[in-house]
């Protein structure tokens, strides 16, 4: 199944995409409450659409597919990091923690894009797009639908989908902040993509390796010209695992939003300009096309518009560190 969110007219609508048509759910059931049901509910929404229902999928504008709970992003491919080090510290470089745990950061769950979103980027010279996967949580009837420190396998059981995932990034800044041992930050939130829909779980089951890892194949364009293609599996951990580890001491629910991390081979600029030692290809700029086509869901599009500077915040002032006020 394919589950989507879309406009019409500027109504929004909430279902499934059946072939060259989109269908909204039944009783005005949202993605949301879908997900919180999890693919049983899906299947039972699905058996009651009527074959002649619903509006021309060419006729209604997409949108990000659903309002995630939360946004975790992981970087869980060695290639990626390989040509970002390059980039960012002078030479090829994976730390060795990396292979203990498959590290993640949180992003904006409020600056959301979907297919065909124009970006507003930051002011900067290295905007740059990283093609991703992003699975997306689900739950179940009868459920707490809050899990935490789940085993590999029943994480498993809680991914309901699939989507593609453009992380944009401004590296100039990013680079900036993370110096101060913390971020991305203000590098990355200004806007993530999302779509063109949900992919429910079980259509990309014929995917899975003899490991477990999802080996379709991603690649990224940029004004028509490929800049990257990579399988998903030679990430360094199954998506399974991704959940488990999220929910360590902690908890996810329905409509978190997990991504996979920039995959290798180009799936992100930065990783060439490490590997090119400058920025070949160049940085995007307002005009520029990202296209992302990925196996088994499909393609999103996102496209940069005019930056937006920021209104100005002034550096640390020195402190006299007293102790008491005088």
């Amino acid at each position: 199944m394919r589950i989507a969110r879309w406009d019409h007219r500027g109504v929004v609508g909430e279902g499934f995409v059946i072939g060259a048509r989109v269908v909204s759910f039944p009783d005005g059931l949202t993605v949301a409450d879908v997900l919180a049901g999890g693919v049983d509910a899906a299947r039972a929404a699905f058996a009651r659409v009527g074959e002649d229902a619903g509006q021309a999928l060419a006729d209604v504008r997409l949108l990000a597919p659903l309002v995630p709970a939360s946004v975790r992003d992981f970087v869980a491919f060695e290639e990626h990091v390989e040509g970002v080090s390059a980039g960012v510290e002078g030479k090829s470089h994976v730390a060795e923690e990396w292979y203990q745990a498959p590290t993640f950061y949180f992003t904006n769950p409020h600056t959301i894009l979907g297919p065909g979103d124009v970006l507003h980027p930051p002011v900067t010279d290295r905007l740059d797009f990283e093609l991703e996967v992003a699975l997306i949580v689900g739950g179940s009837a009868g459920s707490t639908n809050r899990w935490s420190d789940l085993t590999v396998e029943d994480a498993r059981d809680v991914i309901f989908g699939y989507t593609i995932m453009n992380d944009w990034s401004a590296r100039d800044l990013q680079g900036r902040e993370m110096k101060v041992r913390l971020g991305p930050a203000k590098g990355k939130d200004f806007g993530t993509a999302l779509g063109p829909w949900i992919v429910t779980a079980d259509e990309l089951e014929p995917f899975l390796d003899a490991d477990g890892f999802l080996a379709i194949r991603a690649e990224v364009y940029v004004n028509g010209d490929r800049v990257g293609e990579d399988l998903v599996s030679n990430a360094g951990w199954p998506f399974p695992e991704f959940v488990a580890y999220a929910s360590r001491n902690s908890c996810v629910v329905p409509g978190d939003v997990l991504g996979s991390g920039t995959v290798g081979n180009g799936g992100c600029l930065g990783e060439l300009w490490g590997r090119n030692g400058g920025l070949t290809p160049a940085p995007l700029r307002e005009g520029d096309e990202v296209r992302m086509v990925v196996e088994g869901i499909g393609e999103l599009t996102g496209t940069v518009g005019t930056a937006v500077a920021a209104a100005p915040v002034p550096p640390a002032r020195p402190r006299p560190r007293l102790r008491r006020r005088p």
